[in-house]
């Protein structure tokens, strides 16, 4: 039992750094894919307004980050995991990213988030999360 649920925790980490790396990289094909089409997110461009449905989202990727061509590192610190049966799990960490300005300066973010995936059809899906601390426009 105790390695099937270090395995679960495992692929939530795995489903988590393939989401950011989908945002890092502007990919919106596959956000949406790993997003339920009705997932709700409190974050900082929602000033503090909950958001419903990937077209907020979009507008980020359509504009900012599918244009950024300059490298991104993004690192997840300390996640915690809560399994909520075979089929959620919650997951809460730190990320930091790491990037370049407009100015070739190289400049460190961080922001506190929490992620809830739903396990539907075998598949992980994100169905809310609520971000903390930096924007994801990386200031210039």
């Amino acid at each position: 039992v105790r390695a099937c649920v270090s395995g679960r925790k495992q692929d939530i980490i795995k489903v988590t750094e393939q989401l950011i790396e989908a945002i890092s990289n502007g990919d919106f094909e596959s956000y949406t894919k790993m997003c339920d089409p009705a997932v709700t997110a409190f974050e900082p461009e929602a000033l503090g307004n909950l958001v419903e449905g990937l077209d907020f989202h979009r507008f980020y990727f359509e504009n900012l980050w599918s244009k950024n061509s300059k490298p991104v590192h993004t690192t997840i610190l300390n996640p915690h995991i809560h399994l909520v049966g075979d089929e959620a799990a919650c997951i809460a960490y730190v990320r930091v990213t790491q990037y370049i300005d407009s100015n070739g300066t190289p400049r460190t973010a961080q922001s506190e988030e929490t992620r809830v995936w739903h396990r539907r059809d075998g598949k992980w899906q994100i169905v809310h999360f609520h971000r903390s601390g930096s924007p994801s426009t990386l200031s210039n």
